[in-house]
Formats: structure tokens, C-alpha cells, sequence
């Protein structure tokens, strides 16, 4: 197809009425060039527009644009009835499996692992769209997102909040500290969302109507594991409720609210390297970077005047910061691994909601928002 140019409007017009298109009568009647008159009737035959006479080729007569329309689609439009014609054959090819598929689902199996994100994001979405009334979410600290899963996300968050579906959100601490989490919480939470952070989460997870449960897999893939069994569902939903119990409602930040957070932060680090557990563990556990942890880390040896963690670890109790920041016991038990972050913390959960949580003079990593029942594939 040509391109058209406005000038083709009046030489058509012309043509259609004087039914000829030698240069020097079209030029004549519409005030062109003779070479600009020739160009524009040009293209007006290449689109169709125009129709030589076979007799006399100095005759042209002016076709109706609808016509001109059909006759310049028609390939496309052939062309798309095979596409479709294709996509009929592939879903018909496939389809066959459908029923093996649809049958073991069918059962209610207690237990299944999801591998691939795309179905992964299918089966949230999917139970998103199903919740009757609840969804529990714990989101614990991590990277940066894909944007469209963050958008996706946050766009079901709302329409499961306007459909009256209840919503509870667990972050790290850390979280407060960002920006774009504090808009998302503060946006969302005027729908009905309630948010809450902790300086320690046990892991990530998604409940819905406390029937269905999605954790991560745990060797850190896209992977989610998809839990139907309702006494392991039952058994999730009380960790999640004990540790809402004991978190903070995220509300508007001030100063105050921000140094106290600030303050756990730092006893919990206190905690955490007398209990022994390595810079990745501890950033992990509370959500932050490992570069914005180890700075922490630098900061409480400086403090402490001690050059190794067991000089930090005596230095510590002997100043009575381990008692503040609770029991030594509470994290020894779980000093020997990576703590709970690396059971059924890390994978799916990927899923969105989780802030790049960051503490004062993190730089922000420009998270466009929080949502809580995210998507995977958050990280």
C-alpha cells in the first residue's frame, strides 16, 4: 500500500468527476505541478483508489473506498483466518491431554509442585478469582521485581479488596524504610488491607480462605508448592496468626514509630551474631540487602569495640544488650543453618508483595509499589 498524502483527497475528488488522469488535466484542475499531479495518482492507483480503463489509460475511474478497503485487506485478513486456523489445530492437538491433567487435579491432591512461573502465576491468579472471603500473606524482605508482575498484582489485590475479600500482610520491618512500600501499604490499606511487620519472619507464603496455601520450593526456582491438605493448611495459618500477633501495624510513619523499628533492627543484629549466624543469613532474616546488613554489622563491631563476633558476642552480654534484645536461646537454636529463611522461605514466593526493604541510607532500588497476594516472580 501506498502512503497517502492529504493532497491525494483533492486529486481523488477531481478524478471521480472528470474521470481522467493525464498530468496535465489533473494539475490544471487542482492547481499541482504536473509532476506532483502524476505522484499523487500514483499512488492513489496503488491503493486502489483509481481504476484505468482498459480501453484508454488516460480514463480512470474512482472506486469507492470501502471497496478499495476490502480489496487491500483481503490478504490480511486471509492470513489471519489461517492463524486462527492454526491456533484451532494446536489447542485441538492438545486438548487431548487435558483430561490426564484435569483428572489428577480433580482428585484434590493433598500436595503439588508447580515448576514453571507462567503456572505458577495461572494458579494464583486462578485462586484469586476463586477466594470467598481471606486471603494471609507473608512477604519477607528481597530484590527487585519485574514490573509487569507487580502491576499484575497489584490490579487483583484491588479487585479481590472491592470484592470484600479480607487481606492480612506480613513484612519485615525494613519494609517501612521504603518509599513505594509505604504509598502501596497506605493506598491499599484504605480499600480494607491491613499490614503488619516483624523484624523476623518465618518464611513466604500465600493462604486463601485458609483452604489452599502456596510456599516456595526450596531449591530457589520460580517454583511454588501448592498445599490442599487442611491440617498442614490449619497448621500454616497458626504460624501466620502467631506472628501477626506479635508484629507492628504499618501505619503512617513518623519518627517516633521509625526509631523504635530502627531499634529492634539493631538488637536483633545484636542477637543474631552472638548467636553466630553468617552476614547472608542475617540480612536474609531481616530483609535486607546484604550490603545494607554487612554496613550494619561494621557499625555494631565499631560500637562494641570488638574485632571478631565472639569479641562482639562477649562484648554484648556483658553490656547486657543480649537481654535486651531478647534471649540468646531464642536464635541458637537455629544459628547452626540459615535460619528460617532457608526452608520454606526461598523460592515462589518470589511472590510479590515483598519489599526491596531497606533501612536508613539503603538506596532505593525503585520499587513501583507492594502488592500482597502478588504473583511470583516478584523477585
Amino acid at each position: 500500500m501506498s502512503d497517502l498524502q492529504d493532497v491525494d483527497v483533492d486529486v481523488y475528488g477531481w478524478v471521480l468527476e472528470h474521470r481522467t488522469v493525464t498530468a496535465d488535466a489533473v494539475a490544471a484542475g487542482t492547481g499541482l505541478r504536473p509532476q506532483e499531479a502524476a505522484e499523487s495518482v500514483e499512488r492513489l492507483l496503488a491503493a486502489q483508489l483509481l481504476h484505468l480503463s482498459p480501453t484508454d489509460p488516460s480514463v480512470a475511474f474512482a472506486v469507492a473506498p470501502e471497496t478499495a478497503a476490502s480489496r487491500q485487506a483481503a490478504p490480511l485478513e486471509e492470513r489471519i483466518r489461517e492463524h486462527q486456523r492454526e491456533i484451532s489445530r494446536i489447542r485441538e492437538d492438545l486438548d487431548r491431554f487435558a483430561p490426564h491433567y484435569l483428572r489428577r487435579r480433580s482428585t484434590g491432591e493433598a500436595l503439588e509442585v508447580i515448576h514453571h512461573l507462567e503456572d505458577v502465576r495461572s494458579a494464583l491468579n486462578k485462586a484469586s478469582e476463586n477466594c470467598r472471603f481471606e486471603v494471609l500473606s507473608s512477604q519477607p524482605g528481597g530484590g527487585s521485581r519485574y514490573p509487569a508482575a507487580m502491576q499484575e498484582a497489584i490490579r487483583r489485590d484491588e479487585v479481590m479488596l472491592r470484592r470484600g475479600i479480607s487481606m492480612r500482610c506480613l513484612y519485615h520491618h525494613t519494609a517501612r524504610f521504603n518509599g513505594p512500600s509505604q504509598a502501596y501499604a497506605m493506598a491499599i490499606s484504605a480499600l480494607g488491607a491491613e499490614y503488619r511487620t516483624a523484624h523476623e519472619l518465618f518464611g513466604r507464603l500465600i493462604v486463601f480462605d485458609r483452604e489452599l496455601a502456596f510456599i516456595p520450593v526450596r531449591d530457589g526456582s520460580w517454583g511454588a508448592v501448592v498445599i490442599r491438605e487442611p491440617s498442614t493448611v490449619a497448621y500454616l495459618v497458626d504460624v501466620f496468626e502467631q506472628a501477626w500477633d506479635h508484629a507492628t501495624p504499618f501505619q503512617s510513619p513518623n519518627g517516633q514509630d521509625l526509631a523504635e523499628v530502627a531499634r529492634e533492627i539493631h538488637e536483633t543484629i545484636i542477637r543474631l551474631l552472638a548467636a553466630g549466624l553468617k552476614d547472608e543469613a542475617i540480612a536474609r532474616r531481616l530483609g535486607m540487602s546484604l550490603r545494607t546488613a554487612r554496613r550494619h554489622i561494621a557499625d555494631i563491631m565499631e560500637e562494641l569495640g570488638a574485632g571478631s563476633r565472639f569479641q562482639a558476642g562477649v562484648a554484648a552480654a556483658t553490656r547486657g544488650l543480649l537481654n535486651a534484645a531478647g534471649a540468646p536461646g531464642e536464635a541458637s537454636g537455629r544459628a547452626s543453618g540459615e535460619g528460617p529463611s532457608d526452608t520454606p522461605g526461598e523460592g515462589v514466593a518470589h511472590v510479590p508483595g515483598e519489599g526491596s526493604a531497606r533501612v536508613p541510607g539503603e538506596p532505593s532500588a525503585g520499587v513501583p509499589g507492594e502488592p500482597c497476594a502478588g504473583v511470583p516472580g516478584g523477585d
